[in-house]
């Protein structure tokens, strides 16, 4: 494993933080692991030197909290950097379950503290942006949850690049907790946040932990297979993105042949193009595999070549924004 800081906070963290969403109830997802299968994977995750972990309120409504903490629970807590997210309703009969308003904010921080069996979180993450909140309350709740002890750190997540600005802005006047982290939708088939919110973050001394580092599997396969698992033929998501639009399919294509050329995995290479940015500092892998967990780490150890970079990124072409809503 390869270690970094996060952001500006001296926080150390594994350069692979392993995402949750894959844990809790396959009612809610029909490519969900069940607790047992999860633990399994969190205990892998440690055995590489994983310390990182992302998880939120809403995965399997609550499920992947639960099975994250259990897997956690007989460990030394200070060893893990445990990050979570609100903002999605929890309850659809109760509109106050969802949002970032200060109710919102303070009942579901501490569901899923419950949930996770834990004191505080290391960081706190809003999902997105609420149109429907001033993000000046939003702001004043987050600060009071981190003087309070929930939460040692802030995250944001997919937005515009105006908003998080006028975010960080209200922070500093105000004399609040800024955000440290940007959990944003990138990949080497999704660029458009090298535009603003990348070079933002980089001035800011704003940690990105990217989401979906693989484009959901379209960077793992030949784009003629993307319905070759379980989630490919489940997840309607998944084909909203433009992932094969425009330059995709060329850029998918050059990922098989380098790795073809190296003797490795497509996800080790979409992985491996991650590992080179200079603003990117952990991307959230999820899986439902031990094995896809041990590529990843191995990943590390590929350095792609100048020349190589340019190969895989030339096909790129702008898509629409996706991953806001």
């Amino acid at each position: 494993m390869e270690y970094t800081t996060l952001g500006d906070t001296g926080t150390t963290v594994s350069k692979i933080c392993l995402g949750c969403m894959s844990f809790g109830d396959n009612d809610w997802r029909e490519w969900v692991l069940d607790e047992a299968a999860g633990r399994e994977l969190v205990d892998r995750a440690i055995e590489l030197g994983v310390n990182f972990f992302d998880t939120a309120n809403m995965y399997s409504r609550g499920g992947s909290e639960r099975v994250l903490g259990d897997a956690l629970s007989d460990r030394d807590r200070d060893e893990f950097v445990v990050a979570s997210k609100v903002y999605f309703q929890m309850d659809d009969d109760d509109p106050n379950s969802g949002g970032l308003s200060r109710k919102a904010i303070e009942q579901e921080l501490d569901n899923s503290l419950d949930r996770l069996g834990m004191d505080s979180l290391d960081l706190l993450q809003i999902h997105r942006w609420d149109d429907d909140t001033p993000i000046e309350r939003t702001m004043r709740a987050l600060d009071a949850a981190v003087d309070r002890g929930k939460t040692r750190y802030l995250g944001a997540s997919s937005m515009w690049a105006h908003q998080f600005a006028e975010a960080q802005h209200v922070a500093d006047r105000e004399g609040l907790t800024p955000f440290s982290t940007m959990q944003n939708h990138y990949n080497l088939l999704y660029r458009e946040e090298e535009r603003e919110m990348l070079p933002l973050c980089d001035k800011q001394g704003v940690g990105v932990i990217p989401w979906s580092p693989l484009a959901r599997g379209r960077l793992a396969r030949p784009h003629e297979d993307a319905e070759a698992t379980t989630r490919g033929e489940t997840d309607d998501y998944a084909f909203e993105h433009p992932y094969l639009e425009s330059g995709g399919r060329e850029v998918n294509e050059r990922v098989q042949e380098i790795a073809a050329e190296r003797g490795v995995k497509m996800a080790q290479i979409g992985l491996a193009w991650l590992f080179e940015s200079d603003t990117v500092d952990a991307p959230i892998v999820g899986t439902t595999s031990v094995e896809h967990l041990e590529d990843a780490v191995e990943a590390l150890s590929i350095e792609l070549t100048g020349s190589e970079m340019e190969y895989l990124e030339a096909p790129y072409q702008p898509v629409r924004v996706s991953g806001h809503e």
